[in-house]
C-alpha cells in the first residue's frame, strides 16, 4: 500500500530536494515542501526541481520569494501535514 510522505526543507536544500526525488522510487506519493527561505538555485537543485515537476511531485513553499513554487501560508501547510504518514525534516 502506498505512503503519503511529506519531505520538508529548510536549511539542507540540495539533501532534501535529492530526497525529493529518491523516495519516488518506491511508488509512495510524495510532496516536497520549501519553508522559509528562497530555493538556492544551482545545477543540482534546479534539476532536482525540474524531475520532480515532470514526475508529479508536488513542491510547496511558504516563501513568496520562491514564484515558480506553489505558495501555501505556513499555516495552510500545518493542516496539510495532517494528511501523511510520513514526515522528513531536512
Amino acid at each position: 500500500m502506498a505512503k503519503k510522505i511529506a519531505v520538508l526543507i529548510r536549511d539542507r536544500q540540495g539533501e532534501g530536494l535529492r530526497m525529493g526525488v529518491g523516495l519516488t522510487l518506491a511508488d509512495d506519493a510524495i510532496d516536497v515542501y520549501v519553508l522559509d527561505r528562497e530555493v538556492e538555485r544551482n545545477e543540482n537543485n534546479d534539476l532536482n526541481l525540474e524531475t520532480m515537476k515532470d514526475i508529479g511531485v508536488n513542491v510547496y513553499t511558504n516563501y513568496k520569494g520562491n514564484t515558480d513554487l506553489e505558495y501555501f501560508s505556513t499555516e495552510e501547510i500545518a493542516k496539510k501535514l495532517l494528511e501523511y504518514n510520513h514526515i522528513i525534516p531536512y
